[in-house]
């Protein structure tokens, strides 16, 4: 036995063998170092270490009671604790935008929201314990019961599928061309059973005959991954939208100027005179786009009932241009009534100041655009970050937007455009998705950047581009297999001018969505409880 395999086992046995807080620290250790294989870290090879912990850990509660599950799922919350404080502590940042009114939430926000989600994690790794066997397999009813827990996570409660496992796998983008084909979701299973099998490693022969073979398989299945997105690339240039010239709009705005009605003149005075900004010797400022961008709830104020600001756009932009912009807006309701909600949405208008249409944000952000159990958290005096009164109001359907000149749009607003799956309305296929986004919230931090990410394999799996215009950045033309045409830096203001990459034909994932998912799952499943039922019922009792 070699020196490195002798200190892997010496490691191996620690995990297992540990209780009581050490353990617990064991595990919030481990889920925290995780977070490194999210943005803009992706530093996946960490799982490699972090993974077999995860594995250990459940292996050791076979000494706790009721067959070691309430033991695998309190060490599956500490895990799941360290790996969201890490990953999701930028949260914190939006409550000290209005320090006066939220800071004393912060505390609840960095450590509250972790907490809770770590609960699908501990019922992960309860269900891992329920199908665990001793050999080679458990690595199957782990990926299985882990990606089952995230699923939940990203679907209950309106659903927070934020930092999934998968996206660990999307860096470099040959790895990531894989969502074509099973989404984000089959690839946080194969990122669990991939990163998990050096725990076998450690395994006794009479238990596991070829310990070796778990990761050899994993290692290549990554190299297949790695083959096929290579060659996905190379057969698929970059084709652009004849006649389509973009210009996104960054204005890095701090939030207390964004919200403050007082401070109209000057965002509009800054929008205009940063839409206008030549880029080059040759460029001629707004006159070069057919489409100009501006991010999210642009405006501290209601576009539609601004009438001067309509004609300030109207006047600004030429003739056959066409802005896409993210406003507030107010819900239809009889003069002089008091408006207190309204709706996150984006607006097209043209150069002679006309509405073209509209879209109204369909999936809220919980705790920032409303809070769940609205009324009662209002009588205790919370809100959400926004202020809105009861909340702003969820729009009723995803529609695809007419742009002239262009193909049609998807509009998402914000994280929306997290959820796989869920974006392309059916039967109205897109030919490209403009995603706006603020997340100027969250500062200089790795929120956007995870952000991206998102958005980036959404554009892999659907086989759409994406245009992301974000007030603080990160803004970025992508075209439909991740490569970045253009973007602009986080934190600093400014102006890209982009052609619009072209849609690819509808991926396998686009028309037959998470499918593969169920496949694996229902594979998975199956085989662990053949391996189950083949062997002796104490022999599983000690599993």
């Amino acid at each position: 036995m070699t020196a490195a395999s002798t200190a892997l086992a010496t490691a191996g046995r620690n995990v297992i063998l540990a209780w009581g807080w050490k353990r617990a620290t064991i595990a919030c250790l481990a889920g925290a170092l995780s977070a490194l294989a999210m943005a803009p870290f992706n530093l996946w090879p960490v799982l490699f270490i972090t993974l077999p912990v995860a594995l250990w850990l459940i292996d050791g509660a076979a000494a706790g009671k009721h067959n070691g599950i309430p033991a695998a799922a309190i060490a599956g919350w500490w895990f799941g604790f360290g790996y969201f404080i890490a990953g999701l502590y930028w949260i914190g940042y939006a409550f000290l935008v209005d320090a006066d009114t939220f800071a004393w939430l912060l505390p609840i926000a960095v450590a509250g929201l972790p907490a809770v989600l770590a609960l699908f994690m501990a019922l992960g790794f309860a269900l891992a314990r329920l199908l665990w066997t001793r050999d080679a397999f458990r690595i199957l009813s782990f990926a299985t019961a882990i990606t089952a827990s995230e699923w939940l996570r990203g679907h209950i409660l309106s659903g927070f599928p934020w930092n999934l496992f998968g996206y660990a796998i999307t860096e470099p983008l040959a790895l990531a061309q894989s969502a074509s084909l099973i989404g984000i979701w089959g690839l946080t299973f194969l990122t669990l059973a991939i990163f998990a099998t050096p725990a076998v490693l450690i395994d006794d022969r009479a238990v596991t005959r070829r310990p070796w073979l778990p990761l050899a398989a994993a290692l290549a299945v990554l190299l297949c991954m790695g083959g096929y997105g290579t060659v996905r690339l190379a057969r698929h240039a970059t084709q652009l939208v004849p006649g389509v010239k973009l210009r996104l709009m960054q204005p890095n705005l701090q939030q207390d100027v964004k919200f403050n009605y007082g401070a109209k003149k000057e965002v509009m005075e800054k929008y205009l005179a940063l839409s206008d900004r030549a880029t080059g010797p040759q460029s001629s400022g707004v006159r070069d786009a057919t489409i100009l961008i501006w991010p999210e709830s642009a405006f501290p104020f209601f576009l539609a009932r601004e009438p001067d600001v309509l004609a300030q756009i109207a006047d600004f932009l030429p003739r056959g241009t066409t802005l896409i912009t993210g406003a507030v807006r107010p819900p239809d309701a009889p003069p002089g009534v008091k408006i207190s909600r309204a709706y996150n949405s984006i607006y097209a208008i043209d150069g002679d100041g006309n509405v073209l249409s509209i879209y109204d944000k369909l999936h809220l952000v919980p705790f920032g655009e409303y809070l769940p159990f609205q009324s009662t958290m209002e009588k205790l005096g919370i809100m959400q970050l926004t202020r809105v009164i009861g909340g702003f109001i969820p729009g009723t359907r995803r529609n695809v937007m007419t742009i002239p000149g262009a193909p049609k749009a998807l509009p998402l607003i914000c994280y929306e455009v997290a959820f796989s799956g869920q974006i392309v309305p059916p039967g109205e296929r897109p030919g490209w998705i403009v995603n706006l986004t603020n997340d100027g919230w969250f500062g200089i931090s790795t929120g956007p950047y995870q952000h991206l990410q998102q958005a980036r394999l959404r554009a892999i799996e659907e086989g759409l581009p994406i245009v992301r215009v974000a007030n603080t950045g990160i803004s970025a033309v992508i075209d439909p297999l991740g490569r970045f045409i253009g973007e602009l830096p986080l934190g600093q203001e400014g102006v890209l001018d982009s052609p619009l990459p072209a849609a690819l034909p509808p991926s396998v994932f686009s028309r037959i969505g998470d499918w593969p998912l169920a496949i694996m799952l229902a594979i998975s499943i199956l085989m662990v409880s053949r391996r189950r039922l083949r062997r002796h019922p104490d022999d599983r009792s000690r599993a």
